[in-house]
């Protein structure tokens, strides 16, 4: 951490906050907490459909242009995809 800090020193820590074996859980924590799993959890939706269903999981070097341009454009199937259910209703 004091790497980082040294580094970055305006860098915050956006990780979940563990809670050690019967220590209290303070109500304000537990809530940021479920609020970062929820964030967290959408997101690494999104990344295991664009590696599931298109093998997006190793990118051949072409140029950052085009890597960027396929991955935006795999990532924004992926959001039709699983917008699919919530626009057929």
């Amino acid at each position: 951490k004091a790497l980082i800090a040294s580094k970055a020193p305006h860098a915050n820590d956006f990780t979940n906050q563990r809670v050690r074996k019967g220590g209290e859980v303070d109500p304000a924590l537990r809530s940021k907490n479920r609020n970062k799993s929820k964030v967290r959890a959408r997101v690494e939706h999104v990344f295991a459909v664009v590696k599931r269903l298109w093998g997006f999981t190793k990118v051949r070097y072409r140029g950052l242009a085009k890597n960027a341009t396929r991955s935006f454009v795999a990532l924004g199937l992926a959001n039709i995809y699983l917008a699919r259910g919530r626009r057929m209703a």
